[in-house]
């Protein structure tokens, strides 16, 4: 099987997933190659890169300061969609005031049908829930803080 092949494979997969999510645009990276995907009003492109490129965090969602800078705020480690709790319907993982300790899940990040558990990187309370469920995020976008 060809590179070439694969490439192509993988695009249309990457394509495919922007359109179920309606995000605008996805990035994969692997050792020696880069895909990004970008949606421009109803076309697809795509790009590949060898260089890495430095992502930079998104803006704050909510008005209250830069989210993206607090020291609490936990970075979305993908591109997907956000789930606050297990399941539709289900009790969310944490809400504002939650304790949470180190490791315990607060979000789910569904990204190329695979929910991804997204832990709390330290332990603390819970001050602010910056996605709603079934939001698309991006890489970087801060999803909560926790102090």
């Amino acid at each position: 099987m060809s590179t070439k092949g694969v490439d192509q494979d993988l695009i249309r997969q990457l394509a495919d997933l922007l359109k179920e999510t309606d995000l605008s645009e996805i990035e994969v990276e692997t050792d020696d190659l880069k895909v990004r995907v970008a949606r421009q009003a109803t076309q697809v492109m795509s790009v590949a890169a060898p260089a890495p490129v430095a992502a930079a965090a998104a803006p704050a969602i909510t008005g209250g300061g830069d989210t993206a800078s607090h020291p609490g705020a936990v970075p979305s480690p993908m591109v997907g969609t956000a789930y606050t709790a297990a399941e539709p319907g289900a009790a969310a993982f944490v809400s504002v005031g939650s304790k949470v300790t180190q490791g315990q899940t607060v979000l789910i990040i569904e990204a190329m049908k695979t929910m991804n558990q997204i832990p709390a990187p330290k332990s603390g309370t819970v001050k602010e829930i910056l996605v709603e469920d079934g939001q698309p995020v991006e890489f970087g976008e801060p999803l909560l803080i926790i102090e």
